[in-house]
């Protein structure tokens, strides 16, 4: 298995006022041709909007968006017809397939802190669908909990709101987990295809931060030349052979929310 560390300092950041953002990959202003997408996966935003702003009614197609909400609340609107109010634990999802329009914004009197997700489908031309699902922080606390999978895999339906992953037209699993000082937990990389790609976020609870990374701490063990310790923000490339096996350890004194991407 073979990490390449993504440092927070390196990831592209924008503070627009109402909005504070950094982008994993080449986003808006931001353009990096080492860091354009990997697999099928394109977007990593980590953002935080102020109360009353947000974005306004704008279009996509041939994305599948996923928002995975830290904090605060958000408000989605979309040409579906679909209203609704975001909080910690929720996870929205919508298939652009060939066109949306919606808008998102903060809701309430607080600033809303989300990751914004893009994946490219593994078929165009796909009528726009809309799910949510709820976890809770106990599904979490030094567990996986299987947040996306893709269309047809065991456990997924599609229904606007159900129990299990939400469904993703890409070939993609994404995992969270909060875990706990000293806790170990460990993930097998899938076995579907001849070489799996993956990518590892800590999310930045702490509080914004455009500095050096700082807070939350994980070591991610099992990859040639030694483990590699994570801050928030911070994140790693991940390249692995079917059914290899990586470990997070928490080696901090505060509780760590990460994001597991399983991808082909």
């Amino acid at each position: 298995m073979k990490l390449v560390l993504r440092p927070s300092t390196e990831r592209g950041h924008a503070d627009h006022g109402w909005l504070k953002t950094f982008h994993t990959f080449a986003f808006a202003s931001y353009y990096d041709p080492r860091h354009d997408s990997f697999g099928c996966l394109r977007v990593i935003n980590e953002d935080r909007v102020e109360p009353k702003t947000g974005f306004g009614t704008h279009a996509h197609r041939e994305f599948e968006i996923f928002s995975y909400i830290v904090n605060g609340e958000l408000e989605h609107r979309d040409s579906m017809g679909n209203v609704e109010v975001m909080k910690r634990g929720d996870l929205q999802m919508t298939s652009a397939g060939t066109g949306i329009r919606h808008s998102e914004h903060a809701h309430g009197d607080k600033q809303v802190h989300f990751l914004q997700i893009w994946s490219l489908p593994a078929t165009s031309g796909l009528s726009p669908q809309y799910f949510t699902r709820h976890f809770t922080d106990a599904e979490k606390k030094d567990r996986w909990a299987h947040i996306v999978a893709p269309v047809g895999a065991a456990g997924v339906e599609e229904k606007r709101e159900a129990s299990g992953p939400a469904p993703v037209h890409s070939p993609l699993n994404l995992f969270a987990t909060l875990l706990s000082p000293a806790a170990k937990l460990s993930h097998a990389f899938s076995s579907t295809s001849l070489q799996r790609k993956g990518y590892v976020h800590v999310v930045q609870t702490s509080g914004y931060n455009a500095g050096k990374s700082s807070g939350a701490q994980v070591r991610v063990i099992g990859a040639e030349g030694g483990p590699l310790d994570l801050k928030e923000g911070d994140g790693a490339y991940i390249m692995a052979a079917p059914g290899e096996e990586l470990t997070l350890e928490n080696t901090g004194g505060q509780v760590a929310e990460v994001l597991l991407f399983d991808m082909e």
